[in-house]
């Protein structure tokens, strides 16, 4: 399910909620193409940190694991950034995902 979120100044962005599949496959770089250039070092060290005690075997173990998180990651830190949602559709999935509180 996608979700828009916009800021103050009227930008909008289109957001994915729930498991990431870009980030299942592709590892690191969907964050580092949507300019999330913290969590893509984050996701990058970290398998590298993983690959590197288990000889490369294990370093697909973070992907797997970012793959459920990250969506949810990256919404929260666009709200702390001052995005909000553009709708109450919008607004009732973040809800429902537990993104935000229901205040």
């Amino acid at each position: 399910m996608h979700v828009r979120l916009k800021n103050r100044a009227g930008v909008v962005k289109e957001v994915k909620v729930g498991f990431s599949w870009t980030t299942f496959f592709f590892g690191f770089f969907p964050a580092l193409f949507r300019g999330d250039l913290k969590w893509a070092a984050i996701m990058c060290i970290t398998a590298v940190a993983v690959g590197i005690f288990t000889f490369g075997i294990g370093a697909w173990i973070p992907g797997i694991i970012f793959s459920f998180v990250y969506n949810k990651i990256f919404i929260k830190d666009l709200l702390d950034k001052g995005y909000r949602p553009a709708d109450e559709q919008a607004h009732s999935a973040l809800r429902g995902n537990g993104i935000i509180s229901a205040a």
